[in-house]
This record gives structure tokens, sequence and C-alpha cells, in this order.
């Protein structure tokens, strides 16, 4: 595929970079927020206009040549490594493009509301900016060099995001973990673009001569061994970057951020990448068929164990956390079944319906006084009608209701992980029983937050007024309500964007995102099993069952949390052993203490402190000191002014000098011949010729 040039490209990433260097450089002596917000929303909203032009324009080019490249300067030319910085938008970035720009423009006007009254306001719009920035070279890369520049990018702008109140320890330490986290993966995903330049002499991925291009031409003529090790490698930075088992932890912990940042960060961009990635190398993962399983059984146990987490969880954020850990899970069961159209349909159905239910817990946040606690809320809706039916919609979707976005893109994942080639039946029950969760979580959600009565923040939680008292809720301004309106009506019509084949008999109806992205994913197609060919009473029965899934939880969880009291735990009162697990997370927390934080702790405390840095590497610098010391001291006392003992000593010394220049042989002396000399001038000639025969 030989692309088109494109000036437009540049922009792109320019003026979100140009909006972070203003309200960073400048933003403190602003004297109104209102140019801050501007600058910084300004900065995405050209962007997401820009997206739909580009988008529009390859819409328009031949199906086979859908490509536009621009290169922005020579970066990296030393020997065989020939990299530049150049930007790649094709199918599969287009649609990546749209929903960072689009739903980051949302979420910056949602911000205006949420953030107001923030003394570091300029800062938060800074960051946000730098953070899109990020992403967008992430996603336009065109090597995986200028992708990896994106995929740190994101982890610092993460960083100062999680940690934004960092004058909160908590928080900051939130902030710290997602780093650290995030760098185990960083290093895997290192190693792996280092086996691939190996391998196939480049880091480009898409077009002619690039990584997918040299394997889908001929894959007999590199090493399956490498092309193994090169996806496992990649796939353990999609770990860190995307919240799998095991690098998942960072992710709920980072709910310490503003609510903005967990709709943009965890909904719809950052923890996606690692989709995306793969997605991106589907060529290659089609290849290596063992790091396909281990992709499909890691995404089918972190959505599985996650949504079990999810399950007890009373932060409202926390359990929409788990929630987000769940859903990638199902996307990489899409990317380990080889339906990579069908994850990335996933992401953007996840990204719509994810996104309004953030936006829509910080409405809920911001209107009971910043109180997190679902167990202080009830009887929202009549509150807060807005928030409520857009949340009420976001979580019928990602629950599965028939026909909404959500329902579209799961069923299809639950269809390809139990009939594909390279799926499980073990994965499609865990996803299963993990969309059953899904739903029960999410209206249990809607039973302690929006429905029955209203219970109230007591004093002591929360933010108190002036008086000292809160006042009843209110409805959030309309730079917060209108995202949720947009992005609540994606959550519903949005799955019609790629309606499944089989309510179509195989035929394509308007605008498809499969059909949309085949030319990126053409050499990479994996078929359904034999038996499951042509067998539509399969994939209707399997249907029908995965929308009762669905449907069975909300009904189980409309009938336990009706009742009075809305509080109860179900898990609690009948299970607390199960209970006491899942509110503390399965202790994975508490095993990587014991088993990696502690003992690497005790090693630096005890023997690279105090053995290797007291003892060693001090102990040497001080013996040094001390001994110049001494030996200053003992100088010093031979300097005491006696002409006597400096003669003395500068005859001991010359003595010494002369014996070591006669032992090196840089002096020739007859010491027998010197003595004789010596004794004759003192004790006679007789004595002399006496003493020199003696000595002969």
């Amino acid at each position: 595929m030989h692309a088109t040039h494109s000036s437009l490209l540049v922009l792109l990433i320019a003026l979100p970079l140009i909006g972070f260097l203003f309200n960073g450089l400048t933003g403190r002596k602003l004297k109104s927020d209102k140019l801050a917000h501007t600058v910084g929303i300004t900065a995405v909203a050209i962007p997401a206009v820009l997206a739909w032009v580009l988008f529009l324009q390859l819409a328009g080019m031949d199906e086979h040549s859908r490509a536009l490249e621009q290169t922005l300067f020579q970066w990296i030319h030393v020997g065989s490594f020939q990299i530049d910085f150049v930007l790649w938008l094709d199918p599969l970035s287009a649609v990546m493009l749209l929903i960072v720009t689009n739903i980051g423009a949302l979420i910056h006007l949602y911000s205006v509301g949420y953030m107001k009254g923030d003394p570091s306001y300029y800062r938060f719009f800074a960051y946000l900016n730098l953070f899109i920035f990020a992403m967008l070279c992430l996603v336009l890369g065109g090597n995986l060099l200028v992708l990896f520049l994106g995929w740190e990018g994101v982890g610092l702008a993460s960083y100062l995001l999680i940690g934004f109140w960092f004058e909160e320890r908590d928080n900051a330490k939130a902030g710290k973990k997602a780093f650290i986290v995030n760098r185990v993966g960083d290093f895997g995903f290192a190693l792996g673009m280092m086996a691939l330049f190996v391998v196939f002499g480049t880091l480009t991925p898409a077009g002619a001569g690039g990584i997918n291009a040299q394997l889908a031409a001929n894959p007999e003529a590199f090493n399956p061994h490498w092309i193994e090790a090169a996806a496992i490698l990649l796939f353990i930075g999609a770990c860190g970057k995307s919240a799998q088992i095991p690098l998942f932890i960072w992710l709920p912990d980072a709910m310490a951020g503003p609510t903005p940042v967990s709709a943009l960060i965890h909904a719809a961009t950052m923890v996606t990448a690692g989709v995306y990635m793969i997605a991106r190398m589907n060529v290659l993962f089609f290849h290596a068929e063992f790091a396909s399983s281990v992709v499909l059984m890691v995404g089918a146990c972190t959505a599985l164990v996650a949504a079990s987490i999810g399950l007890v969880q009373n932060d409202i954020k926390k359990v929409l956390a788990y929630s987000t850990v769940s859903q990638l899970g199902f996307m990489f069961v899409a990317m380990g079944a080889g339906a990579y159209a069908i994850g990335i349909f996933h992401l953007m159905t996840h990204a719509f319906f994810k996104a309004c239910l953030f936006l829509g817990s910080g409405s809920v946040i911001a209107a009971m006084h910043h109180e997190q606690d679902m167990r202080f809320y009830g009887g929202l809706k009549k509150f807060m009608p807005i928030t409520y039916v857009t949340f009420f919609a976001a979580s019928l979707s990602i629950s599965g209701f028939p026909l909404l976005a959500g329902f579209m893109s799961k069923d299809e994942i639950l269809w390809w992980a139990y009939a594909s080639d390279r799926g499980s039946y073990i994965a499609w029950a865990m996803v299963a029983l993990a969309a059953f969760f899904t739903a029960f979580y999410m209206f249990r959600i809607m039973w302690m937050t929006f429905w029955g009565e209203h219970r109230g923040v007591p004093a002591g939680h929360g933010h108190h007024d002036a008086h000292g008292h809160h006042g009843d809720p209110q409805e959030s301004p309309w730079t917060m309500t209108v995202p949720l309106v947009v992005l609540g009506a994606l959550s519903v019509v949005g799955g019609f964007l790629s309606i499944p084949a089989i309510f179509t008999g195989g035929e394509s109806i308007g605008f498809s995102l499969h059909h949309w992205l085949h030319p990126v994913m053409a050499d990479s197609e994996v078929v359904v099993r034999h038996a499951m060919h042509h067998n539509t009473t399969a994939e209707w029965s399997l249907m029908g069952f995965s929308t009762a899934v669905g449907l069975g939880a909300i009904a189980l969880a409309w009938f336990y949390y009706s009742g009075k009291d809305k509080l109860r735990d179900f898990f609690q009162l009948n299970t607390p052993r199960l209970h006491r697990l899942l509110w503390n997370k399965w202790y994975v927390d508490e095993v990587y203490d014991a088993t990696i934080i502690g003992p690497t702790v005790f090693l630096s405390r005890e023997g690279l402190w105090r053995i290797v840095d007291e003892v060693i590497i001090d102990g040497t610098v001080n013996l040094v000191a001390e001994f110049g010391k001494l030996t200053a001291v003992w100088v010093g006392k031979l300097s005491n002014g006696d002409l006597r003992s400096a003669a003395a000593v500068m005859a001991v010394g010359l003595a010494i000098v002369m014996a070591l220049a006669v032992a090196f042989g840089v002096l020739d002396l007859d010491l027998t011949t010197l003595w004789a000399d010596l004794c004759g001038s003192t004790c006679g000639g007789d004595a002399a010729a006496a003493l020199a025969a003696g000595a002969n």
C-alpha cells in the first residue's frame, strides 16, 4: 500500500502541543480561567474537525490505497537503522483518531464545569492537551518508535493527571504506582521492538515493505520462534498500558485523579492503546498462534476477575474502574480469537458508554459534594434527570441490552470466543460469566445511586458548604450535561456503525466498520470452526443465551435491591468469605507486597543501602579520607622546624630513592667500590685495601 502525502497530519499533533505550551508557560500569569479553557478546548476541537476532513478524504480514495502519510523530519539515521518521524493515517488509525479527538473535545468541555474554581485550573488543561498530543503521536505513528514516543508520553501525562491533586499523599502515590507499573510493561515493549528490527530490518508495521506486508508475502522466510517471542514481548507492553493481568493493579488506584481524567484516560484513549497496538500488528499476531492463545486467556481471566471485584465495591468510580479493566479483557479476547476488527468495534462502543458512565459519575460526585461512596446517594433521579437518563442508557448498553451499542460489539466477541479457530470454550464461559457480573454491578449502581429514597451525605463526609451543611443535589451545568447527552445517545445507537452480519444476511448495509477496516486486516483473517461455518442456528442460540445472561443479571439486581434496604450486600450477608476476598481485590496487592515489593524494599534497605552504600562505598571513601588525614598528621610532625631532623629525613629519603633506583636498574652503582671509597676517606689507604680484599 502506497500512501498519499498530506500536509494536514502535522496540525493534528501540533495544535495540542501548542495548547500545552501556552497554558503551561503562561497559565499562572493569566487573570481569567476562560482563556485557559478556551485555548485548551480549541487545541482539541480543531483536530476533531480535521479528523473528519481526513476521514472523508480517505473514504473518497480507492479501498486498497487508503493511506495518508507525512514525514516531518529525519530522526535517527545510524547504519542500517533508519528512522524518520513519520505520521501515518489509514482506516484503522482514522477510527482511533476520531475517537481520541471527538471524545477528547467533549471531555475538555465537560472539564470547564467540573474543574471550575480549582486553583490549578490552567495546569489541568495544559496536562489534558499534553495527553492528547501524546495519544495522537501513538495513534498516528508511522513506525513503532514514533508510536513508542506517544506510548511513553501518555504514561507521563497520565502520571501528571492522576496525581493532579498531589497535595494529598494517596493521590501522589496513585500517580507513581501507575507510572512504575507501566514502565514494567514498557520494558517488554522495547525488547519486542528490538526483536522485530533484528528479524525484519524495519520498525514500520504498515505499508509496502512493512512488517505486516513482509509476513503476509512470505511467512516461511521468518523464524517462528522469533515471531512468537516478539509478539509475547509486545503483549507484555499491552498488559501494562491496558491493565491486564498481572499488570492491572494500577488502573483502579488511578481513580484518584479528577473524574474527567478517568473518562479520558481510562475509557477512550490510553488504556485502549494496547488493543490498538495488537490490531496494528495484526499479521504478526496472526502468525504467532501461541502468543494469540496467551492474549485470549489473559483477556478472559482479566475480564472475569475484574468484574467479580466490581460486584462489592461501594466507591462509584472504583466500580467503573474495575469495569474498565474487565471490558479491556473482552477486547483482548477478541484479539486473541483473531477478531481484530471486532475488538476495535468494542473499543469504539466502550469509548461511548464508559466515557458517559465516568462523566455521569463525575456529575453525581460534584452534586454530592465530592462524596464517592454510593451508600450516601440514593434517589438522585429526581434531582439530576439528565445525568440519570444518560447514565441509565449507558448502563443498559454495557449490560448488553438488545440492539444497544454494547450489545452489538460484546455479542460478537462472545460468538468469536466460542466459534473461532483461535477461540476457546473455556474463554467463552469466562467472558459470559463476566458479562453477567457486569450487568449485575451496573444495576447495583443504579439502585444505590438513582433509585429509591435519597439518603444524603452526613456530617463528616464530603465537603460541606460555608454553613457546615449539604444542600440538595443539583443538576450539573450545560458544559457537563451536553457531553453526557452526546455520549448517552452514542451508547444507544453507536452499535449500528457495524451491524453484525447475522442481522443482515451477510450483506453490508450503509457504513460498516468491519468493511472499513478490511484493507488493514485482510492478511490476518481467522475463520470460525468448520462445525460453526454458516451455522446461523448456533449463532442465534448463543446470542439468545448472552441476551438472557444480561437481562437475567438486571432482573436479579432489580429483585434484590428494589426493597427498602438498598445497602444490604448479597455477598456480605450470604458468603462473607467470598465478600472478603472480593472486597480485598483477590489480595493481589498483598501478594505483590509479600513477593515483590517487600523483598525489593528489604534488599534495597539492608543490602544496597546498609552494606553496599554505607559499608563498601562510604567505607572506601572514608578509608581514603582517613589515610590522607593520618598521612597529613605524620608529615606535619616531620616539618617541626629542626634543621638536624630535616637533614636526617633528607638523608633517609635520598637513601631510599637511591636504593629504589638501583633495584630497578635506573642507577648503575657498585656498592662495594662506594664502600671502599668511603672507608678510604676515613680509615686510611691500608685499611681500605684490606676491607676491599675482605669484601672480594
